[in-house]
């Protein structure tokens, strides 16, 4: 007998628009944080842009194909993947540093961040699994310690390159998830306050950690030296007022904040755009988050439920930590803010994943 075909709806189009409005707007801002010190470093002002811009089309053609395609298929290589990503993850160990860390694998024409890679695989890996183990996620042994200890092994690996941030992201998602399928909040309130401890244990005891976490006290006291990119963001945002300077007008690019087309993005758009930019980007990833939650409680498995919680989380987690970065809520960390902040690795796997997510939608139980 030849097996039925999967009937699928439209996708979720108010989800769609929002993830080509952030990734246009995205390639836009990294142009114009980037073309100052391209042309002065690289005597090329288009330098980042052509390359974001290929990375946009290629993860467009990435996320089509995953939207056309059954996310249930992705069941059948999540062991693949998972074995695939553990090993990318040990050889970027091997590899030379850039910065002080290895979170890069050169690959000539790019490089390729692993880690990158491993925050959706563990939500790949808890979707399948957490399918099959029903009611069993209440209990504590059974149901919560297998997924922390290979979020842990995982996030183990990723704090050797070092890289912090990206660990503790998947320990949060990994915790969302087993939040959001039923696990007691007894447990998940004991393992966020071992969390919460193990990170403050991390921070104090790496030198550059601390130094981070004493200059997020006052910025200021040392605004030459640890404080300097703190008070150049701050400066930034402040100086962009309501309604900004203009697109390509900030002053902040200009060799003041430390390649500012990365992680520190957001206060190029907030000189730029001003507060205005600043709500309409923080309104779209909101809204990303709302179609997400819609599509995970209207999906028409648990495995579609907990895909599109993982990946819905991935998203927004990082989004919270870059802008709370930047604006001097918490102590300075390496997130990049999806689908804004130059990166090929992070561009074309958000947008893989979120054509997973969209796929989830066309299989909805509820029309959009």
């Amino acid at each position: 007998m030849k097996k039925s075909k999967v009937k699928m709806g439209q996708i979720d189009f108010v989800l769609f628009a929002t993830i080509m409005l952030l990734v246009a707007i995205g390639v836009v801002m990294v142009y114009s944080a980037s073309s100052y010190s391209a042309a002065f470093k690289l005597n090329d002002p288009e330098y980042y842009l052509k390359k974001q811009l290929m990375w946009a089309i290629i993860g467009f053609v990435f996320m089509v194909t995953a939207v056309k395609t059954d996310y249930h298929i992705i069941k059948k290589y999540t062991g693949i993947i998972m074995i695939i990503t553990l090993v990318l993850l040990i050889v970027v160990l091997a590899c030379p540093p850039v910065n002080g860390a290895r979170r890069w694998i050169p690959l000539g024409f790019a490089g390729l961040q692993p880690s990158e890679i491993a925050k959706y695989a563990i939500v790949l890996y808890m979707a399948k699994s957490l399918d099959m183990k029903g009611e069993k996620v209440k209990e504590f042994t059974k149901g919560i310690v297998p997924y922390l200890l290979v979020s842990g092994f995982y996030a183990a690996i990723i704090l050797l390159e070092p890289n912090l941030s990206i660990a503790s992201v998947i320990m949060i998602v990994t915790v969302i998830i087993l939040f959001a399928v039923g696990a007691r909040f007894v447990h998940i309130f004991a393992i966020g306050s071992s969390l919460v401890a193990a990170v403050g244990v991390l921070a104090i005891t790496a030198d550059y950690r601390l130094k981070r976490l004493m200059n997020f006290r006052d910025p200021f006291a040392d605004s030459q030296g640890e404080g300097y990119q703190l008070v150049q963001s701050l400066l930034a945002l402040g100086s962009g007022g309501v309604t900004g300077a203009g697109i390509g007008q900030s002053r902040q690019k200009c060799l003041y904040i430390p390649e500012p087309w990365t992680d520190f993005i957001f206060p190029i758009i907030g000189e730029e755009l001003g507060l205005i930019g600043c709500a309409f980007i923080i309104l779209l990833f909101v809204i990303l988050v709302w179609r997400g939650i819609k599509i995970a409680v209207t999906a028409k498995d648990m495995y579609g439920t907990i895909l599109a919680i993982g990946i819905t989380s991935v998203i927004a987690i990082q989004a919270i930590i870059n802008i709370a970065v930047v604006t001097g809520s918490m102590p300075v960390t390496g997130v990049p803010l999806p689908f804004i902040s130059y990166g090929g690795s992070s561009l074309l796997f958000n947008m893989i994943a979120m054509g997973i997510l969209l796929n989830v939608s066309r299989q909805s139980t509820s029309k959009n």
